[in-house]
């Protein structure tokens, strides 16, 4: 389950500030190890840290001068002795009732990998601005990343009326514009108040005439 946590862990980094991606063993001695460059750094996951396709790769990574980060749950491994640094995530036992299903000690490379990340984006100084920046999709990013203009009407897409216009014509302007909402200008384009279906709702509530009443009657002036 190694192959797993890695790729979460990778996913985590990347989305916290911390440039990274996933290599799978069984395709990284079969060329994506080409991926590895000198400048970057490996974290090798194994809870034995013996595994065979490990073993293969850990030389060439060793010869490119790639720092080689271990997080295995045995501290005399292969991996353990190749590694510049040692993380260790052993446990006792696992919490499979049979002591073979990875539970406790992918449990634990998990954990490690999450400290990781959160350590590397205190040291950045990430910040939520940041978070959003990379989850545009999400909540988050959707209100630090949405700025008025980017939902505001301007122009001609603003409903508008004047102030001797006729309460059908205002729904007509609304329907027509598609905002529940419409400006009351005069003829110099001047904000004098505004109507909303809310104000439309309250009238029809009050029993007032809506075939006689003007938007300057009815608007809020001080909305």
């Amino acid at each position: 389950k190694s192959g797993h946590i890695g790729r979460k862990m990778a996913a985590t980094l990347a989305s916290t500030g911390t440039a990274a991606l996933f290599v799978h063993t069984g395709e990284a001695i079969h060329g994506d190890l080409g991926m590895v460059r000198a400048e970057d750094l490996l974290v090798a996951i194994s809870n034995s840290g013996e595994s065979d396709e490990l073993a293969a790769i850990l030389p060439v990574v060793k010869r490119l001068g790639t720092p080689v980060i271990a997080m295995t749950g045995r501290l005399d491994s292969t991996l353990a002795r190749h590694a510049d640094v040692v993380l260790d995530c052993g446990v006792e036992k696992e919490a499979c009732p049979l002591n073979l299903a990875p539970t406790a000690s992918s449990t634990a490379q998990m954990a490690m990998g999450d400290a990781l990340a959160m350590a590397l984006l205190d040291a950045r100084g990430f910040r939520a601005e940041d978070f959003a920046r990379s989850h545009p999709g999400g909540a988050l990013g959707r209100r630090l990343l949405t700025h008025v203009r980017d939902v505001m009407r301007s122009g001609d897409a603003v409903p508008r009326v004047a102030p001797q216009a006729g309460l059908t014509e205002v729904m007509r302007e609304m329907s027509r514009k598609g905002l529940g909402a419409v400006a009351v200008v005069d003829e110099g384009q001047r904000l004098h108040g505004i109507f909303t279906d809310g104000d439309l709702r309250r009238l029809v509530e009050k029993g007032a005439d809506l075939r006689v009443a003007t938007a300057q009657e009815v608007m809020s002036r001080a909305p």
